[in-house]
Parts: C-alpha cells; sequence; structure tokens
C-alpha cells in the first residue's frame, strides 16, 4: 500500500456538511460526483497530500445510509492507495481478509476500488484504490 488515499465520512447532509469542511478546511471541495452504484453523493476536499471524502446518501437502501441510521454521522472508512488492485486484493485475501467485492468496481474520483469487511480490520471498513488509467 502507499498511502492513506482519503478518509471517508458520511454525512446527512452534504451541503452543510461542505461548509463546516470549507470553513475547517480553508478551501472548497475540488470535486462532487454521484455515484449510482453506492447510492451516495460525494465532495472531494484536499488537507495537504491527503483527502478527505464527504458521502451523503441518496437512496434510504444505501450502505450510507444504513451506516447513519446505525451509527450517526462520522468517519465511514478509511482508503489507501494501491498500484495493482486486482494483485493486493489476492495478497489480502490470502493473508485471511474478507473481501466484500471479489473483483474491482468503479468508484469516485477515477479510482478502481474494493472493499475490505470491518469484521478482518479491528471494525475498521477498508477501502483500496486504484488511480484509473486511461
Amino acid at each position: 500500500m502507499e498511502k492513506i488515499e482519503h478518509i471517508g465520512i458520511a454525512v446527512k447532509n452534504i451541503s452543510e456538511a461542505n461548509k463546516v469542511y470549507e470553513a475547517l478546511l480553508g478551501n472548497a471541495p475540488y470535486k462532487s460526483e454521484k455515484v449510482e452504484s453506492e447510492g451516495v453523493e460525494t465532495s472531494f476536499f484536499r488537507s495537504g497530500e491527503s483527502k478527505i471524502e464527504l458521502l451523503e446518501a441518496t437512496n434510504p437502501e444505501s450502505p450510507i445510509a444504513k451506516f447513519i441510521e446505525k451509527r450517526g454521522e462520522g468517519i465511514h472508512h478509511i482508503a489507501f492507495a494501491v498500484d495493482d488492485i486486482k494483485s493486493e486484493m489476492e495478497r489480502l485475501k490470502k493473508e485471511g481478509f474478507i473481501l466484500l467485492n471479489e473483483t474491482p468496481k468503479k468508484g469516485a474520483d477515477n479510482k478502481l476500488v474494493a472493499f475490505l469487511h470491518p469484521k478482518s480490520a479491528n471494525g475498521v471498513l477498508v477501502e483500496l484504490c486504484q488511480e484509473i488509467k486511461e
């Protein structure tokens, strides 16, 4: 794993949360987009070399809606940048981690993503991110 790519934060209202994080970080989000497959709207902020991703549910059945219903707003996941997501998934599977998806899928911010089950990472949802190279 190269570095922490971003920290994902589940929010109820992305417009209001954007105002909070603009004030906190001193800059506006550099990107906002919907990810229909995950049922979320996202905003990305830069903080030095790190990023913060805000996630608002776009439907009541999305993972973010269920997370907020169960736990409230807060840190949802930590994402790590990887060079080769498929080989990293295979390596982690051999190490005993539980994958939530068997193949990478398109995520936000021009990334291929895969998730590890929180049960296998001390209660933390871990996301692997690989930049999509055109």
